[in-house]
């Protein structure tokens, strides 16, 4: 008998059941893996007046993003009363300035009780699944009845806008925000994102901070108004960064 025969047979089936079972759990592991989206900054308004944007219904929960599928679930927080709510992505082919994180309809404006002036939000998104939303569904399910079946024929825009400044509060605090551009293990390698950016995006205030031994935080700002700071972003939008953010520097 060829022993030698016998041995490479039963070693070869070892290895394929082996890589089987590798490959299985690789697989597995990807079909598991959900990158999760957060930005924090500016969203934009929506109303009647801005030019090229598709009408988004001023009673519906949702929003226009430019990244993010269409039908996605996210979650929205105003930063100043940490109020949030569910929304859906209606639409990422709308085109808009990159300043902006979304375009909110102006029922989401109204329910977050959004500063006009400073509409701060971040957009979290969330499984379907989750039990976040699974706690939320009905009830803005419910909502969303009501607001469709209501008649919106006698509506003003000037009465929205008198319901609306009613949940807005004055906001005591300076303008005050700084554009974060990314986090980075070395000092070194931050040191060299603020060479790039000052060179090929001739922009000068920024700074590094420490966060941790391991977590260096280049910054841009801060910025005391929304023209400057709308400004130093769009200049960002040259070196094609995918998510910056805005953060409030208090």
């Amino acid at each position: 008998m060829n022993y030698k025969y016998i041995i490479l047979v039963i070693l070869s089936f070892l290895l394929f059941s082996c890589e089987k079972s590798y490959n299985y759990k690789s697989k597995k592991i990807e079909l598991n893996f959900e990158k999760k989206y957060i930005n924090s900054g500016f969203a934009l308004i929506y109303n009647e007046n801005l030019k090229g944007i598709k009408k988004l219904e001023n009673r519906s929960l949702n929003i226009y993003h430019k990244s993010l599928k269409r039908k996605s679930t996210v979650k929205i927080t105003n930063l100043k009363n940490n109020k949030y709510l569910i929304a859906t992505v209606k639409s990422n082919k709308i085109k808009f300035s990159n300043f902006y994180n979304s375009i909110l309809s102006l029922r989401i404006a109204e329910e977050l009780e959004l500063d006009v002036d400073e509409p701060y939000i971040e957009i979290v998104s969330v499984t379907k699944n989750s039990t976040f939303v699974a706690k939320k569904a009905k009830m803005y399910e419910e909502e969303r009845e009501v607001a469709e079946k209501a008649p919106v024929d006698g509506i003003q825009i000037n009465d929205l806008n008198i319901k609306k400044e009613k949940k807005i509060s004055v906001t005591e605090k300076p303008f005050s925000y700084s554009i974060k551009v990314a986090d980075f293990y070395y000092k070194d390698s931050a040191k060299l994102m603020v060479d790039k950016i000052e060179n090929e995006a001739q922009i000068k205030n920024l700074t590094i901070n420490r966060l941790s031994k391991t977590k260096y935080r280049v910054l841009i700002g801060p910025f005391n108004d929304i023209k400057s700071l709308k400004n130093s972003f769009e200049k960002m939008n040259y070196l094609n960064f995918e998510n910056l953010e805005i953060l409030s520097n208090v």
